[in-house]
């Protein structure tokens, strides 16, 4: 277990010729944004980085974005990329803090704990001025990973709707502001806005300093304690479709709180199902940003 899911610029330029290392770009956009992943990364990437498609380690059989690959799939998949239970793993993101979290919390689901964030991502290390690489790394394959898988960290909807009616867990939605309250549309066709009863709203984004970086532990502590999250219940994250909900997760790693648990449906798959109720309004939302 790492000491912090963190590591700064700084120290991942010093272990660049380290044997075990391996740096994966995991970057992602919404369907509303125009910038393509693939094509930022052949740009400027970080020296050695391979790149690590969310979409492609996910479940290609639902309708559902970015969806929890089956076990096989990801033991395949992982192994093709070179990862074995020695590598060492750094992640990071072209925005700074937004998809490399849920690789994070991708691998350590499925039994991987060596492996940590680049905090503040791509844009704070090409703002010191770190020697950044173009083009495309190719993986070395790897016979497929030996999964461990830990439900501890997943959840799915019917969890959700027994946690809210029961009323012992807190659910956290990363979406901004006017999204959970259902005033501004969905980036998805077909999903209805708003959010679900008795959630409360803490933006991922408040949760970054101004250079994407991730707020100071005492900090994090002092916005989950806002909402009355102190580390006796349990937790569950929720976002549009699983991505910025493992920021939530990774904050309560760094503040020192338990793991909580990922919705991985999120607002996608709540938003359209049948027998769920949204809920419209600012009712319970915390003083993060929109």
């Amino acid at each position: 277990m790492l000491a912090s899911p963190l590591v700064t610029p700084t120290w991942l330029q010093e272990q660049l010729s380290r044997t075990d290392l391996m740096i994966l770009d995991a970057s992602l956009y919404l369907p509303n944004e125009p910038q393509v992943a693939d094509e930022i990364y052949r740009q400027q990437h970080l020296p050695g980085a391979l790149r690590f498609d969310i979409e492609h380690f996910s479940d290609p059989d639902t309708s559902l974005p970015h969806m929890v690959p089956s076990v096989g799939r990801f033991a395949r998949l992982a192994g093709e990329l070179g990862v074995t239970p020695d590598t060492f793993i750094v992640v990071y993101d072209q925005k700074g803090l937004f998809s490399a979290a849920r690789a994070w919390w991708l691998f350590r689901l499925f039994g991987h704990e060596r492996i940590a964030v680049l905090d503040g991502g791509l844009p704070l290390w090409r703002n010191l001025g770190l020697p950044l690489e173009a083009g495309e790394n190719h993986a070395e394959p790897q016979p497929a990973y030996p999964t461990a898988l830990n439900y501890r960290l997943l959840c799915g909807l019917g969890d959700v709707q027994t946690a809210l009616s029961v009323g012992q867990t807190q659910v956290l939605d990363a979406r901004g502001a006017k999204r959970f309250a259902g005033e501004v549309a969905e980036p998805r066709p077909g999903v209805a806005p708003g959010h679900m009863p008795g959630s409360l709203n803490l933006p991922y984004d408040s949760l970054l300093n101004a250079d994407g970086t991730l707020l100071l532990p005492q900090e994090l502590r002092q916005r989950f304690q806002a909402l009355g999250v102190d580390g006796l219940h349990p937790v569950i994250a929720s976002c549009g479709s699983g991505v910025t909900a493992a920021v939530l997760l990774l904050a309560l790693n760094v503040a020192g709180l338990p793991d909580g648990r990922l919705y991985d449906g999120s607002w996608s798959e709540w938003g359209q199902h049948p027998s769920t109720t949204k809920a419209l309004g600012h009712d319970q939302i915390s003083s993060g940003s929109s």
